[in-house]
């Protein structure tokens, strides 16, 4: 018999939000507790004040009937020990003694407990959240504060503003619920259930058939698996049935927080359960409260066709889902294992002989296995454990997915030397955290004898692994006329897009450089002198200008900027691309002051 598990988190995002803000507000100082001290202990060698000797539970515990205002005699308390039977007397060590304590100088204070540390004022101010549905702004979420003051689900939210105004209002996330839900997913794969599907958008559906008594029972199952959303700061309401359209219903619409549905008895859970519990569209809905059907009992008479044409079919079809009539598989959230070798060795290893071997043999076992899945590693990670407990790792990046054993290894050998062995090695693990998929190479053009271009991307790699990833890289353009904003660092094997015709120097600087003493003729002609970086260039010829807009979309201060490029020649044979800001007419375009932004070959 197939049971089904569905996990309803119905204040999700609301939850979040408070999570969040609970991890990032700042925790308070632990406070102590400080006890009121006795000035008459009574007859006793040690100074009065202070606490009382840790592990004399009698003695605590008439301390805190005395702060209660509940003090007994010593008299009493004899009395009580005395009619306790002999093996339930406390010893003479147990019944403690009045002391001076002392705080222990190397000790902290004992915390609070972790719910404690928690701003009451984050944790209970109304909430509601704001998203976009269709063409306004509607509450998509609020919490049951909000609930109280008259928010509701569906609200506009300049109504909500409107009818309390200092209510905290946030816009909803959708895409972190989102991946919440999937985290959760991906723990129970591992934890729960080897079949785990998000159920969108506040709920988890696992299918706990043959891996119930693997957790107690479903009873003990669920209590657990409540337990551990209110540890993590989430409300949960969880239903058992035969089907997941049952357990979603049930977990949703029904009387319990925890509902377990006996095998068989789906039919009579669901009968009291709304129309809306079937996960019907609106239009199904709507049509549904016209013709009078409220519960999913008032369907379960109604003849098919007349329904069917009344409701729709997609009625039906869920009607036959949450009873079982209708199969609805899940499709279960994809368990993503790294590829992974491991080799433990006789004797600990330490020279860089060895070391190779040894990483040879690994490779050799994670291509076959990449093999097997079709995939092609893009990265590599070496672990090595030594003798003494230390870990040591390098890693290395390709820049094309490949399992090619000689390539990769020409690759590890060069984070050799990265590796301290210490006393030795004797445990490596290769593992390949990035991964693409790497189908069979066409040898037909090779075969034939055509020309092929090669390949650069094994040249890149060993260049790479020698001087570092971020050092080697290739200049592609953008699709901007703005001269520092038309190029950028690319990948050496991506493809070079179309450059621009117009002229542009070879070296371009990344900040542009204030020239000084510039002589020009306004509004249009080039300079006749200029001062750059202490020293005075007089120009021979000079052609320009190249007039160049700002791009008024991305802030306010380019919407009248001008640019005016010129380029020039002095008299030693140098070549310059200076520019102007402004167009030498009117104020708003620029203050007119020159800039030096390139060298030309």
């Amino acid at each position: 018999m197939r049971r089904v598990v569905s996990l309803f988190l119905p204040y999700l995002p609301i939850e979040r939000l408070r999570r969040q803000d609970r991890f990032a507000a700042p925790r308070p100082e632990p406070r102590v507790l400080q006890l009121p001290v006795d000035d008459n202990p009574g007859a006793c060698s040690v100074p009065r004040g202070g606490g009382w000797r840790p592990g004399a539970r009698w003695a605590r515990a008439e301390m805190l009937r005395k702060v209660a205002g509940e003090a007994r005699s010593p008299a009493e308390v004899q009395r009580e020990i005395a009619l306790l039977p002999l093996h339930a007397q406390p010893p003479m060590r147990e019944l403690g003694r009045r002391s001076e304590a002392a705080q222990h100088p190397f000790k902290r204070p004992a915390s609070p407990p972790r719910a404690a540390r928690t701003d009451p004022q984050v944790a209970a101010s109304p909430l509601a959240l704001i998203g976009k549905v269709g063409r306004r702004d509607e509450i998509v979420a609020a919490c049951p504060a909000a609930k109280a003051l008259g928010i509701h689900v569906g609200m506009a939210a300049t109504h909500a503003r409107a009818l309390v105004s200092d209510l905290d209002f946030r816009p909803a996330a959708p895409k972190g619920d989102a991946m919440l839900l999937d985290r959760l997913a991906l723990f129970g794969i591992r934890r729960w259930s080897p079949v785990v599907a998000v159920s969108p958008p506040d709920g988890v559906w696992l299918d706990l058939t043959g891996a119930a008594h693997l957790h107690g029972g479903e009873a003990r199952f669920c209590r657990r698996l409540q337990s551990f959303c209110c540890r993590a700061g989430f409300t949960a309401r969880i239903a058992i049935a035969d089907t997941p359209g049952a357990a979603h219903a049930l977990a949703r619409y029904g009387r319990e927080d925890i509902a377990i549905v006996a095998p068989g008895g789906v039919l009579r859970a669901l009968s009291p359960l709304p129309v809306a519990a079937l996960r019907l569209e609106d239009a199904a809905l709507a049509a549904a409260r016209k013709f009078g059907f409220e519960t999913i009992a008032d369907l379960l008479p109604v003849a098919r066709a007349p329904l069917a044409r009344r409701l729709g079919m997609a009625t039906i079809d869920r009607l036959d889902q949450a009873l079982g009539g209708k199969a609805e598989p899940i499709t279960p959230r994809e368990n993503i294992v790294v590829p992974m070798v491991e080799r433990r060795l006789l004797e600990p290893i330490g020279t860089a002989e060895a070391i190779a071997q040894v990483m040879q043999d690994l490779l050799k076992d994670l291509a076959e296995l990449l093999q097997r899945k079709g995939l092609g590693a893009r990265s590599l990670r070496l672990i090595a454990l030594r003798i003494d407990g230390g870990e040591q790792m390098v890693a290395i990046g390709t820049s094309r997915p490949t399992r090619e054993v000689a390539h990769l290894l020409r690759l590890l050998k060069l984070r050799i030397d990265r590796i301290d062995p210490g006393l030795g090695l004797e445990q490596f693990r290769l593992l390949a955290p990035h991964t693409e998929t790497l189908d069979a190479e066409n040898l037909g053009a090779i075969l034939a004898g055509e020309a092929v271009v090669r390949d650069p991307a094994r040249l890149v790699d060993v260049v790479a692994g020698r001087i570092g990833q971020g050092a080697v890289y290739r200049f592609a353009p953008v699709e901007s006329h703005v001269p520092e904003r038309a190029v950028r660092a690319a990948s050496p094997i991506e493809a070079q897009g179309t450059w621009p015709p117009w002229q542009r120097p070879v070296r371009l600087f990344a900040r542009p450089e204030p020239l000084h003493g510039v002589m020009a003729l306004m509004p249009d002609q080039p300079p006749r002198r200029f001062e750059w970086r202490g020293r005075t260039h007089r120009v021979v010829a000079g052609d320009g200008p190249e007039r160049i807009h700002g791009e008024w979309w991305r802030r306010d201060a380019e919407v009248w900027a001008v640019r005016d490029y010129y380029r020039l020649e002095d008299e030693y044979g140098g070549r310059y691309w200076v520019f102007r800001r402004g167009d030498g007419v009117t104020s708003d375009t620029g203050d007119l002051t020159w800039w030096m932004h390139g060298v030309f070959a």
